[in-house]
């Protein structure tokens, strides 16, 4: 029952208007899937949840999971949520189903009998409880007799720390998370010391494979994205690529025949679909299915944040008074990880790729109200509160909108990704 209300009060969040923050951190396994989300709150730009504070903490829990809503914030993939000793005590996570969650155990809990029976308790009802940024002390240790996850934070510990951890509890069945983990070295570095899961936005990070040429890659895909986003788009061109590359043009036909475009009539020929999808759509659309296909030996994860980046900087196009530029703001925050996608240097990318001085500037990290959007979506994706408040202030947005604008993009991601891929 709770569940069912976290769904429905989840799929109107779009119409609301949301004063808290959110981060949604992936996790991945060693076959880099996402295992799950670590999912954290807070009010607003001068209120921290959390470790800042625990005044509340349960009242603000349960607030946050019924306006956003466990399904939307985390689909079918787990939930970590951070838990206070409070929380614990009062049997908060409980409320939630426990083949959904992950209850994370702050490093700050007081290891009291009361603590201690609360995971306890939760061990036996079947939860998997997770400590966060572990680090042997007489704190913790207690816990560690209730834990099927250890993290520990990459950035704080030096790496024969890192590797004692595992050989100390990996033989106890404890499985080790390497936290804060932001560049392939770092996740080469995890791998190899035994680490099972990961957490941090290394797949976001570029990692070079080669500076000449786009070898591995269909060039079909590079051409239609040149295509689709050249100032006056040449249809016939567009067709012609389409031609030539089936498997793109499989995907369009199946997303307009579909029940989310919501036609009556079956689409039959190329020429009809670009005419009813029209040239933003055809835009948006082609630029996220190439996307897909170019980033085929690319965790999913990361077309995922590209979509979620493009849709939230697309949404800021009305509160900005930017109408106009919706589909450059789109494009943004698409492009915004095809250096990792391509394993090339960004300023390469953006010559590839006919795109706008404003876009172009921004992805080179140059300061401009575009920059801005950016690092606003940036932020959020790794709760950088501080880094949130100047841009907004800048831009002169409505604090209280972009939480909702950011949750919107991410359920509108989950559909469009699943028919541009073809899922």
């Amino acid at each position: 029952m709770f569940n069912q209300t976290l769904e429905a009060r989840g799929s109107a969040v779009a119409e609301q208007s949301v004063d808290r923050y959110l981060a949604r951190q992936p996790i991945f396994d060693r076959q880099d899937s996402v295992l799950g989300y670590e999912l954290l709150f807070r009010s607003g730009l001068d209120n921290f949840f959390g470790r800042q504070d625990a005044s509340k903490p349960s009242e603000c829990l349960i607030d946050n999971f019924l306006l956003f809503g466990l399904e939307t914030l985390a689909g079918t993939h787990r939930a970590f949520i951070n838990f206070t000793r409070v929380d614990l005590v009062r049997d908060l996570p409980t409320l939630f189903p426990r083949e959904r969650i992950v209850v994370e155990v702050l490093e700050s809990t007081l290891a009291d009998p009361e603590a201690i029976s609360a995971c306890r308790k939760l061990k036996q009802a079947g939860y998997l409880i997770a400590l966060d940024d572990f680090v042997p002390s007489t704190r913790s240790e207690p816990f560690l007799p209730f834990a099927d996850v250890v993290k520990v934070d990459f950035r704080t510990t030096k790496q024969h720390q890192q590797e004692a951890l595992v050989r100390h509890l990996a033989p106890r069945g404890i499985k080790l998370l390497a936290e804060k983990v932001e560049t392939h070295e770092d996740i080469l570095a995890a791998r190899e010391a035994g680490y099972t899961y990961f957490q941090g936005y290394f797949y976001c990070a570029p990692q070079i494979v080669s500076t000449s040429g786009l070898s591995g890659f269909k060039p079909n895909y590079i051409r239609i994205l040149q295509a689709v986003n050249r100032p006056e788009m040449n249809l016939r061109e567009v067709e012609g690529i389409l031609k030539q590359e089936p498997s793109l043009l499989y995907k369009l036909l199946r997303y307009l025949n579909s029940a989310y475009f919501g036609l009556r009539a079956e689409v039959t020929s190329i020429r009809h679909a670009l005419s009813l999808l029209g040239e933003e759509n055809l835009r948006k659309w082609t630029s996220v299915a190439a996307m897909v296909h170019l980033a085929h030996n690319r965790p999913a994860e990361l077309i995922v944040t590209s979509l979620v980046r493009a849709r939230f900087c697309e949404s800021l196009a009305a509160p900005l008074g930017m109408r106009t530029k919706e589909t450059d703001l789109f494009l943004l925050g698409l492009m915004s990880t095809m250096d990792a996608v391509l394993g090339r240097h960004m300023a390469q990318v953006v010559c590839e790729v006919p795109l706008s001085d404003e876009v172009r500037a921004a992805l080179l990290n140059e300061q401009g109200c575009f920059r801005d959007v950016l690092c606003i979506v940036l932020g959020l994706e790794r709760g950088a509160w501080n880094d949130i408040s100047q841009p907004i202030a800048r831009l002169r947005l409505d604090e209280s909108s972009i939480p909702g604008i950011y949750l919107s993009a991410v359920d509108w991601t989950t559909r469009i990704f699943q028919s541009a891929s073809g899922k």
